[in-house]
């Protein structure tokens, strides 16, 4: 059995198809994304359908999941993504898609890997790890930056080799991250017209499809009266 490790999505159904076309999968192999399925894309709703109700097909949580679940129990304010999101779902599903949301799992250990969206502090096992940490929330993040050297991933000290999402890591480059062969970031920045990579396990070998566009500029344009109307609430 294979694993394809995708890398962040965030609504980008029609490039998921195309790397999942191209991965060469059979139904017993398994898919996993790396977290931020949702969020700047232009369908978000298909790859959360996908996501949750396919066999063999499965998620971990990104820190825009860990908003959207945060926002509907009133406990942050949305950023343009999220409002725009939640439109695109519909208010009649949306509560279902956060219920879904919120039983995400923080991290998932395979038997090759370790998968985590954001972050990892050396030194703590993975059972007690912040989730903040974890899922690369912006305290996360500040709490890193207070106590460890950055870049981060260099102090990395897990047994097995990490595999994460959350961020470009090579100066707006677009590309993969491959430190030592200990630590893969494969968020290549799709949703903004780079690319969407995944990563096959147990040979970590490396697959990518080019964006169709820049979606969170087209969607920013066309949601601009959603924004401002929520906005002057």
């Amino acid at each position: 059995m294979r694993y394809l490790i995708v890398g962040d999505i965030h609504g980008c159904y029609a490039e998921l198809r195309d790397l999942l076309d191209k991965s060469g999968l059979s139904s017993d192999d398994q898919i996993i994304s790396i977290g931020d399925l949702v969020d700047r894309g232009l369908d978000s709703a298909s790859v959360v359908e996908y996501f949750r109700d396919t066999p063999n097909v499965s998620a971990i949580m990104g820190n825009h999941e860990r908003k959207h679940v945060r926002w509907f129990d009133e406990q942050v304010e949305p950023a343009a993504s999220q409002i725009i999101t939640r439109k695109q779902i519909t208010e009649d599903i949306y509560p279902e898609v956060i219920s879904y949301m919120s039983d995400l799992p923080t991290y998932m250990e395979l038997p090759d890997a370790l998968l985590v969206h954001g972050f990892y502090e050396p030194g703590v096992s993975i059972e007690e790890q912040r989730e903040t940490v974890l899922v690369g929330t912006l305290g996360g993040e500040d709490y890193l930056r207070k106590r460890y050297s950055w870049p981060w991933y260099e102090r990395y000290d897990g047994e097995k080799p990490l595999i994460m999402g959350h961020r470009d890591y090579s100066d707006g480059k677009m590309q993969v991250l491959n430190y030592k062969d200990r630590v893969w970031g494969i968020d290549t920045r799709c949703v903004y017209g780079g690319t969407l990579t995944g990563l096959l396990l147990p040979d970590f070998k490396l697959i990518s499809v080019p964006s169709r566009g820049d979606h969170w500029n087209d969607l920013q344009r066309q949601y601009a009266d959603v924004i401002r109307g929520y906005e002057a609430k």
